[in-house]
């Protein structure tokens, strides 16, 4: 029964985050969303992992693996839409001065 409630919650906390990052690439936007949450939850699913194989405890070990490839996704979204965004604004700011010039 332990085994059972750790796996459900693993499987709970994986779909929960897993959401939101396919919710942000989805959208094509990761406004107000930042990008040391993910490097947070990098550095402590890491932890989390080392800690749990060392301990032995498999579903933190799996849940961990999982999170640390969730926060990968989720900082690599965040860091691609940031460098779209700022393309985005230089392109503008580039052609309002255009316009200006031939005003």
């Amino acid at each position: 029964m332990q085994e059972a409630i750790g796996w459900i919650s693993s499987l709970i906390l994986v779909l929960t985050i897993g959401k939101q990052v396919f919710k942000q690439w989805k959208e094509g936007s990761s406004e107000n969303v930042s990008k040391w949450l993910f490097i947070g939850q990098l550095a402590a699913s890491v932890g989390f992992t080392i800690y749990s194989w060392m301990v032995g405890n498999w579903v933190f070990v799996v849940t961990n693996s999982i999170m640390v490839v969730n926060g990968l996704a989720g900082l690599f979204i965040v860091l691609h839409h940031r460098r779209r965004e700022q393309r985005e604004q230089g392109t503008k700011e580039a052609g309002g001065g255009l316009k200006a010039e031939r005003a």
